[in-house]
């Protein structure tokens, strides 16, 4: 991928009746944004369906900072709220993060400066990465490492942590990408780093302190029940061959940096190909000698 030359980032804040959390949330963000952040941005609350003063205090938000936009939103869940933010957004590079903040704000360089420089296609925090520090419950965090191992286990993932609330990735794969992302809830994260895996796009991932918001709107049990069928779906539209995503943008193959390399013939093969090899290899040794004796 070629590094983005002066990128633009927006941050798009998915919010559901948090008239409480949203202004220290912006504050604390602006805050840190125009003290240590290199690259342009905007901030994008996007309010999905609020009840309560939610959209009249974004207003008051934006009417006090200019790089402080809203977009309301009449139906409710994050998937929906950050697709529509995403898909809407003309700036390089697209993140998003919980109003709550849980995620500590020095990640977000590191989150972004991958998807700049051209060297990933979406990055990721986790809270269960080496380096990561966090402060939650017994319960969350038994949940959080179980749902993270059954995803290992169905569908072979290496990134650690698909829950975080604290994400990006780069515009010139977010349209064909979230195309195919079905889930407009809670598993809408999972989705798309499944399909992000699966069709060979580069995730980076970056370990961050992270601590536990005791007036989290997550409902356990509900997202849990959601997010197993979830899996089962993008399981079953692996095997038929339907999790294929087109229009992504080509990576070109590996090539050495050397300017006079000496490469490698054949090419080196991974430890699980060398271990088939051999199988097969001694396999039909020992069919030709049995053969022989007959």
């Amino acid at each position: 991928m070629e590094p983005v030359t002066k990128p633009t980032v927006d941050i798009a804040i998915p919010v559901h009746n948090e008239q409480r959390a949203l202004p220290g949330c912006v504050a604390a963000l602006h805050q840190y944004l125009e003290g240590a952040f290199p690259y342009d941005w905007t901030v994008t609350v996007v309010d999905n369906a609020s009840t309560d003063r939610t959209r009249e205090v974004a207003r008051e938000l934006a009417a006090t900072w200019p790089r402080v936009r809203l977009l309301t939103l009449d139906r409710k869940g994050k998937g929906v709220a950050v697709r529509t933010a995403w898909l809407r957004s003309d700036a390089d590079i697209l993140a998003y993060m919980d109003v709550d903040l849980s995620t500590g704000l020095d990640a977000l360089l590191p989150l972004i400066a991958p998807l700049a420089t051209g060297h990933s296609d979406l990055a990721i925090g986790s809270r269960l990465a080496p380096g990561a520090r966090t402060v939650r419950g017994v319960r969350r965090e038994l949940v959080s490492r179980g749902y993270n191992q059954l995803l290992k286990l169905v569908h072979g993932v290496r990134f650690s942590d698909a829950q975080c609330g604290f994400k990006a990735v780069r515009a010139d794969v977010v349209g064909p990408l979230l195309r195919d992302v079905v889930d407009d809830g809670w598993f809408f994260d999972t989705e798309m780093l499944l399909l992000a895996e699966h069709n060979g796009l580069r995730l980076h991932e970056v370990p961050v302190d992270w601590v536990e918001d005791a007036d989290s709107r997550v409902r356990v049990a509900g997202v849990a029940a959601d997010n197993l069928r979830g899996l089962a779906r993008v399981a079953r539209a692996k095997f038929v061959g339907t999790a294929k995503v087109t229009g992504l943008p080509h990576r070109p193959p590996p090539a050495p940096a050397h300017p006079d390399p000496v490469a490698a013939h054949p090419r080196a093969r991974d430890l699980g190909e060398v271990l088939l090899l051999s199988a097969a290899t001694l396999v039909a040794a020992l069919r030709r000698q049995h053969a022989r004796r007959r």
